[in-house]
């Protein structure tokens, strides 16, 4: 091991050295204090690519549904969700970035070491779970694109997993996310598709400002606007990102620039799926008869794009194509992403910089996850609408206890020494963990027990974590202010040279966890809670599995 090493928690030596972007490339030991436009616009697009893949990543095959959905049922009325989703994703990206900049190391191995492996199995076992089942849902979408296209499934789905790994398998880092970058050019095809609907843009403005819900709120719009938040706002993400960071040997000298990559991500995965609900409500409202068609669960995006075509074939083609390029950077982004936790927590070499040869079970996890899932939907008869069902159910399940660690990291000093979170970031990442919790308790509420009355359990849980959060805040107020008149010893003061020069030590260095009193609490309720969740969505698949 070397005394760069020695120094810092990083696991992988590949993880250490110079960025090599698809777009450039950046020394490690770049001293430039003040840096003119043209070399600051340099070193970003060299080091621009974890952010915006993982935000063009989560416009993927579900999410395409899900938009498409939104537009071809409720038509512009539900992009104002889109735009309070751009906050939700930017404070909870920019925290992944600080911890992937500032520690070296990938998610599940923070959560695996400072919380026990309990815990880390826990949290990681969940995430395994649902970033196969979501790979299977990235390669129904490339057969649905592919049935239209008119082109066997056969064909085309062993083709984009040969395709994945090979891209992947070529030990060439740069090379992986120039591919990245290749795929999320052809993603931008949303926006020519969308000139050619002929947009209302005042329609489309009032849409994005005034929330409103066409038809009034119903129990079928609330459960629509938790999925948009759920396919928004993923569990993986927070993985994939932190471990990309990592593997491109990102540190704290570059954080600016990488808060600079989520934040233009940001914005790019929010006007696509805006482009997405608006050329589906294009295809719905342009029927012959003038209708909107029901939206139907397992063909919706084939209907979509079967209706684009009745206006001109390549439309119908160029949706298609839209939805097989999601897929497949869906598929590449969510199995990194588990080939990275599973580095993890086995201590394994896992970096797209070293050969195929150098970290073999690092790219056999990836392969053979590749592979398992683009054969389940090539079987006659598998319940592919179960396993949609399933990914959303507990994508929903997970969406709280995600963010949760992620704060709780945030907080950790011995974690992230002068970057930690400060108050104000805390207090807005809280309102996002109650309103992403009441969100998962009503979608688990409404898979388990489908005649609920969604609106009232609504305004029900809505009070009830008002309350709670008020609570909450109440209690951390007063113990603050106990610390506060305890005379507590003044914080450590850092320089901006020492600040951007701390990385957190090896992991068996730091001081352990103190949880309180009341963390304890809450953690252990929320695993109870993932616990009879996913118990109760076990029962629940089971009997829709008998039934079908």
């Amino acid at each position: 091991m070397t005394d760069r090493q020695k120094q810092s928690a990083v696991l992988d030596s590949a993880h250490l050295g110079d960025i090599e972007g698809a777009f450039g490339k950046v020394k490690a030991d770049d001293a430039h204090s003040n840096p003119g436009f043209k070399r600051r616009l340099m070193t970003l697009l060299a080091i621009m690519g974890p952010g915006l893949i993982v935000m063009v990543g989560d416009n993927d095959a579900g999410g395409v549904a899900t938009y498409a959905q939104a537009g071809q049922v409720y038509g512009y009325s539900l992009l104002w969700v889109l735009l309070l989703l751009v906050p939700v994703l930017i404070v909870n990206q920019e925290m992944v970035v600080r911890l992937g900049a500032v520690t070296g190391v990938g998610h599940a191995r923070l959560i695996n070491e400072r919380f026990g492996r309990g815990w880390g199995w826990f949290s990681v076992g969940d995430l395994f779970l649902l970033n196969f089942l979501t790979i299977i849902t990235e390669f129904i979408g490339v057969s649905l694109a592919a049935d239209h296209l008119g082109v066997s499934k056969y064909i085309v789905v062993p083709t984009c997993a040969v395709a994945l790994i090979a891209i992947m398998a070529s030990g060439n880092f740069r090379r992986w996310e120039r591919a990245m970058f290749a795929f999320i050019a052809v993603a931008l095809l949303q926006i020519p598709l969308l000139f050619f609907c002929k947009p209302n843009w005042g329609q489309a403005a009032h849409g994005f400002v005034v929330p409103h819900i066409a038809g009034g709120l119903t129990s079928d719009s609330i459960l629509l606007i938790i999925s948009m938040v759920g396919t928004t706002v993923a569990p993986w993400q927070l993985f994939f990102q932190q471990s990309n960071i990592v593997d491109k040997r990102i540190t704290p000298r570059f954080i600016s620039y990488e808060r600079a990559d989520t934040v233009i991500g940001s914005f790019v995965v929010i006007v696509g799926a805006a482009a997405l609900v608006m050329i589906a409500d294009y295809a719905a409202r342009s029927t012959p008869d003038g209708k909107r068609p029901a939206w139907d669960d397992d063909d919706g995006v084939k209907i979509i794009a079967d209706l684009l075509g009745q206006h001109a074939p390549w439309m119908g083609q160029m949706f298609a194509i839209i939805l097989l390029d999601a897929s497949i950077i869906g598929a590449a982004a969510v199995t990194l992403s588990t080939s990275y936790a599973f580095g993890d927590v086995f201590g394994l070499k896992h970096s797209l910089h070293r050969s195929f040869k150098d970290a073999k079970q690092f790219y056999f996890s990836y392969t053979a996850m590749i592979v398992v899932a683009a054969a389940i939907p090539l079987i006659p008869g598998a319940p592919l609408g179960l396993i949609t069902q399933a990914v959303q159910a507990l994508a929903g399940l997970l969406l709280p206890s995600a963010s949760v660690f992620l704060l709780l990291l945030c907080n950790d000093r011995e974690v992230l020494g002068p970057w930690v979170n400060k108050t104000w970031l805390n207090i807005v990442a809280g309102v996002i963990v109650a309103v992403l919790l009441l969100l998962s308790g009503i979608l688990m509420a409404t898979t388990l027990f489908k005649n609920l009355d969604v609106v009232q359990l609504t305004l029900q849980l809505a009070a009830g974590i008002t309350v709670a959060a008020i609570a909450f805040g109440a209690s951390v107020w007063a113990l603050g202010r106990r610390r506060r008149s305890a005379a507590e010893p003044a914080k450590p003061v850092f320089s901006p040279s020492a600040k951007m020069s701390w990385r957190m030590p090896p992991l068996a260095l730091l001081k352990p966890v103190a949880w309180s009193a009341g963390t304890k609490f809450s953690m252990l309720a929320l695993r109870a809670y993932l616990v009879a969740g996913a118990v109760l969505l076990l029962v629940k698949a089971v009997q829709l599995g008998k039934a079908g």
